[in-house]
């Protein structure tokens, strides 16, 4: 893959890539998103955070993904990019397969690409602000973009936390390693939706990198 790190190309193959899930910082965020999730019938996690493994190859700058049926939704994530000693900040969409994931959350993580912006951030610019950074997504809904999701990385556990927790550094001595790292809730409800639209912005060095994908349905044939 290739990303563009102010302004110069970057070519990263990834080996390993992580769905951390259950990041939020706040209990009763956490809670909220457990109740949203429950409500189509996704069982509690055993603990949290979760790290999902899930295929390398399901990360992706494409702008269309094909899905299969209506149940699938994305959600607006950062996305650490580590490639040897070097680290970055991206945004990733953790779009995931609604029905499945009532039966196995692991699963839905692995059946569903993992659209991602081509631009990166270095580490060193944002680590002293992350906290600050913001993060927005839209869905198009009734013939217009709806505000879907919206927070800053302040309500996700710490990075660098979920950086120890998931072994990342030492994954990375084998290949570059990329991980999503949780989300925020989804205003009016969880639901699929076409297109999506996704930013992270960040309001310390003035700058935005964005993503928008659409949703192809694949026919759910029995």
């Amino acid at each position: 893959m290739l990303f563009s790190v102010n302004g110069r190309t970057l070519p990263i193959a990834f080996s390993n890539l992580i769905v951390a899930g259950w990041t939020g910082r706040n209990a009763d965020a956490i809670a909220h998103h457990i109740e949203e999730l429950a409500a189509l019938g996704v069982a509690p996690p055993s603990t949290t955070p979760l790290y999902y493994r899930v295929s390398a190859p399901l990360l992706t700058q494409a702008s269309e993904i094909e899905v299969v049926g209506a149940d699938s939704s994305g959600e607006v994530e950062p996305l650490i990019v580590q490639t040897g000693a070097e680290r970055y900040l991206g945004m990733a969409s953790d779009h995931t397969d609604r029905a499945l994931e009532a039966h196995s959350v692991a699963m839905s993580k692995q059946v569903c690409a993992k659209p991602c912006a081509t631009a990166l951030w270095p580490w060193a610019e944002v680590e002293d602000h992350l906290e600050e950074i913001e993060m927005r997504s839209y869905i198009f809904e009734g013939g217009d973009w709806v505000l879907y999701q919206e927070g800053t990385l302040a309500s996700i556990r710490p990075l660098t936390d979920l950086i120890d927790g998931s072994g990342l550094a030492d994954l990375a001595q084998n290949g570059a390693v990329g991980m999503l790292c949780g989300t925020f809730g989804a205003i009016g409800g969880v639901r699929p939706a076409p297109r999506f639209r996704m930013e992270m912005r960040d309001p310390v060095l003035g700058r935005t990198i964005t993503h928008e994908y659409d949703s192809v349905s694949l026919a759910d044939v029995a």
